[in-house]
């Protein structure tokens, strides 16, 4: 069977997202896999390679870490922002399973840019920023660190080390050829005081139980995180094996989430001044809009 062939079955895995613990080691993880869903986002715009790759790999970002998110219709939001640097916008967000991403990025300087090149060479100087949005309690917690390191996952481990305290290994695959493109990554976390859920007292680079797991994570290799033929318990099974337990909740579902209806946009020009509003309006006494997710242009009554 081809990949092209693979990537079409629904039961390759793809577009979905494996949460486990490993009870004894005191560690929760999250594995992820993506193919339609990401080039139906990455398709909205004609990205270049590099720029396309970093885009795949900040969308498996939001699908890991928006995966441990417990509450219904919480949100989490990555965003990079940047000045004097090839790309200067990057935002992606994950809500009950939908993914969606855009990046802004200069055109004419996209050929300075290599393979492998650091973050500080894509964006220049500038902050990433993780944000989780609780529905239910209104609440907000955000954490920003500098764009700075090999890659967005380093920036995200960064993340997790300074804001939350919590030891955590990331590692992320991309693929492209031509058109098709496809991403998978792990993220591994240590929870020293029990399993997920309980208060954290103390978060300790070098526990035994958090270096252990951490170099069994550290082996899988970018051809497992993405191969379509090893499913996503298998490929847990294959790290973790030798555990005592380990224990994996139902598969999560991702599709690609856009929230450009006229509903919405007309809930947010409502907040706009009426004299204003007569400005954005065409000749025939519409709004429109252009969604950046998407590259859909909606006209909106108003």
């Amino acid at each position: 069977m081809s990949l092209d062939d693979l990537l079409r079955d629904d039961d390759t895995g793809f577009d979905r997202v494996l949460a486990f613990t490993v009870p004894a080691r005191h560690a929760r993880g999250r594995v992820v896999r993506l193919g339609p869903v990401l080039e139906t986002v990455l398709s909205a715009h004609d990205y270049p390679k590099i720029v396309k790759h970093l885009l795949a790999e900040a969308l498996v970002l939001t699908a890991l870490m928006g995966s441990l998110l417990k509450e219904e219709h919480a949100q989490l939001t990555l965003q990079a922002q940047a000045e004097d640097g090839v790309v200067d916008l990057l935002v992606c967000d994950y809500r009950n399973g939908e993914l969606r991403g855009y990046l802004r990025h200069d055109p004419e300087r996209v050929g300075e840019l290599e393979e492998g090149c650091t973050l500080e060479t894509i964006f220049g100087k500038g902050y990433l920023a993780i944000t989780f949005d609780l529905a239910a309690s209104q609440e907000r917690y955000q954490g920003i660190v500098p764009l700075e390191g090999e890659s967005l996952a380093h920036a995200c481990e960064s993340y997790f080390a300074q804001s939350e305290q919590l030891p955590t290994l990331i590692r992320i695959a991309v693929r492209s050829n031509g058109p098709r493109c496809t991403a998978g990554g792990l993220l591994v976390q240590h929870l020293p005081d029990g399993e997920e859920g309980k208060e954290r007292l103390h978060a300790k680079e070098d526990h035994p139980d958090w270096e252990h797991v951490a170099i069994l994570a550290s082996t899988v290799s970018e051809a497992e995180l993405i191969d379509p033929v090893l499913n996503l318990e298998q490929l847990v099974w294959r790290l973790f094996h030798e555990e005592e337990e380990v224990r994996v909740e139902p598969l999560l579902l991702l599709q690609r989430g856009c929230r450009c209806t006229v509903e919405h946009y007309q809930s947010i020009l409502s907040r706009f001044p009426e004299d204003q509003i007569v400005d954005m309006r065409d000749d025939d006494g519409l709004v429109p809009v252009d969604c950046a997710f998407c590259s859909k242009i909606l006209r909106i009554p108003v």
